[in-house]
């Protein structure tokens, strides 16, 4: 008997009888060499029809009443399903990007959105619509809580730091009960550099003591000639005695150092006047933009960030507002360099001195750098150019120079209207409502110096360090003869950037008994 198998099926079966007959074994044997390779290729396919039913059973749930019927279908065409699945969702999200949400119906997290959206079954559409809602208030809650930390970024800047004000204490208390810290400033030998024309002078106007330490250090390291250099501190009563004290004690053999009080000037009335007059309308402005920053709701609109800026400490600071007065303060000298206190000199700043100012009164850095741009800002970030006083005045794309380390020709300032200029400009803002440009002294300088500026290098004067991401090349801040630490982030403060605080830190007299028992190094 023979028994055959097709080997494209078991179609056909044969049974036959020979007369010879062949052993039984043998028949079998060829029987399972046959049958081993479709068994196998069975093994090797069933998984994968198995998973691909699997997924067509689980799309087929969200789509068909009846998953049986659509089993079939989706065999052969499931690719089109998830392709409508997929146009259903763009249409749907188009839609909600076009069309206004409803807040009241708003989310408060995705598993709550899933769990209305499962429990309601609605469609693409509403869930397009709801989770646009929700992703808008979410957006809102991060912005509107970046404002408010801004706010809180800017009052840290309003503080004075436990540490600074011990300084001045024991400084104080050392006045009072050391000699030294008492003795005179300059010392004799030097009173006659006071008004030398043939020395170098600089002027500091500041209330703070450990900032004019290190603006005073740091030009004096950086110096090729030392004892050329003459500094004139003025400063507050307040802060007269803790400012004499460390100078006096910290003396610097090399170069003159002049401390001198607001009580110790004998203006005359006029300039007495004019003074109390700038302070209060400066007063009113501030008051001006404060009370509009109250009545902001702190939602992201990039205004309060203005208001914010304006209300900075240095906008009500006497000493801020005096440099305008700065001929009537040293009438004995022609040609300083200005200094801020929040500035650091890292290199020889004697060439300053030697520059030719063509006859204008103050130098500055305003140059343009690269392709048009600004090493600071415009004067439309600066005044309010819907008044037509302003409009028609100047042009609003003009770069501003910057403030902080300028080099004054006093012989030829006092020869023009700067000081009438910037009350007369004062007063306009008074009778315009307060509102012709922002808080501060740079806004009514830049219109007051109109027209007598004259530009120096951009090298010379790196400012924006005191904001919160200054945007300043690392090889510029390294090659700048100053940096300055304009903003709200001074280098004394604890919300100062660790990068370039690190170029303040390093001119602070770390061994100084008073800085140890303040803690001022932390």
């Amino acid at each position: 008997m023979k028994f055959y198998i097709s080997t494209s099926g078991i179609k056909k079966v044969t049974i036959s009888s020979s007369g010879k007959g062949a052993p039984a074994t043998a028949s079998r044997r060829v029987s399972s060499r046959t049958f081993l390779p479709v068994v196998l290729v069975l093994g090797i396919l069933l998984p994968f029809l198995f998973v691909r039913i699997a997924f067509l059973v689980l799309e087929s749930a969200t789509a068909c009443s009846s998953t049986i019927d659509c089993i079939g279908w989706r065999f052969f065409r499931g690719s089109d399903s998830s392709l409508k699945l997929r146009d259903e969702l763009t249409r749907a999200l188009a839609e909600a990007t076009e069309g206004n949400v409803n807040n009241e119906e708003v989310n408060d997290s995705f598993n709550e959105l899933v769990k209305d959206m499962t429990s309601k079954r609605q469609d693409l559409k509403a869930f397009a619509f709801k989770t646009k809602a929700m992703l808008s208030r979410m957006e809102q809650k991060v912005q509107s809580a970046r404002q408010r930390e801004s706010i809180y970024w800017h009052l840290a800047s309003h503080g004075v730091p436990k540490s600074v004000h011990c300084l001045c204490l024991k400084l104080a208390e050392e006045y009072a009960v050391n000699a030294v810290a008492r003795s005179r400033l300059p010392p004799p030998e030097y009173v006659s550099r006071l008004s030398d024309p043939s020395f170098h002078h600089l002027v500091l106007l500041t209330d703070n003591v450990l900032a004019a330490s290190v603006a005073v250090s740091s030009t004096v390291q950086n110096s090729a000639n030392p004892e050329k250099l003459v500094f004139h501190i003025v400063t507050d009563k307040k802060t007269y005695t803790p400012m004499h004290a460390w100078f006096a004690i910290n003396s610097i053999k090399s170069a003159a150092v002049e401390v001198k009080g607001l009580h110790q000037y004998d203006w005359s009335q006029d300039v007495n006047v004019g003074v109390k007059e700038m302070l209060e309308i400066h007063r009113l402005i501030w008051s001006y933009y404060y009370n509009n920053l109250k009545e902001q709701d702190f939602e992201y609109n990039g205004e309060p960030k203005r208001y914010l800026e304006a209300l900075s400490p240095s906008c009500l600071s006497l000493m801020n507002h005096l440099r305008i007065y700065i001929p009537e303060l040293f009438p004995d000298l022609n040609k300083i360099v200005f200094l801020d206190d929040d500035t650091v000199v890292q290199r020889d700043i004697s060439p300053l001195w030697d520059l030719d100012l063509e006859g204008k009164v103050i130098g500055a850095v305003n140059s343009l750098c690269g392709n048009d741009c600004c090493p600071g800002r415009k004067y439309k970030d600066y005044l309010n150019f819907s008044y037509p006083i302003i409009s028609s005045n100047f042009d609003p794309d003009r770069c501003a120079w910057l403030y902080g380390m300028n080099v004054f020709d006093l012989e030829a300032w006092r020869g023009s209207n700067i000081t009438a200029s910037y009350r007369h400009w004062l007063k306009l803002s008074l009778q315009a409502g307060l509102a012709l440009w922002y808080p501060g002294v740079i806004a009514p300088s830049l219109m007051a110096f109109e027209g007598h500026v004259h530009p120096i290098g951009p090298s010379f004067h790196v400012d924006g360090l005191g904001y919160r991401n200054p945007e300043v090349d690392r090889e510029l801040l390294e090659a700048a003869t100053v940096i300055h630490f304009s903003g709200p982030a001074k280098p004394w403060l604890e919300i100062a950037l660790p990068e370039v605080r690190v170029l303040w830190n390093k001119h602070v007299n770390s061994s100084n008994k008073f800085i140890k028992k303040c803690r001022i190094m932390g």
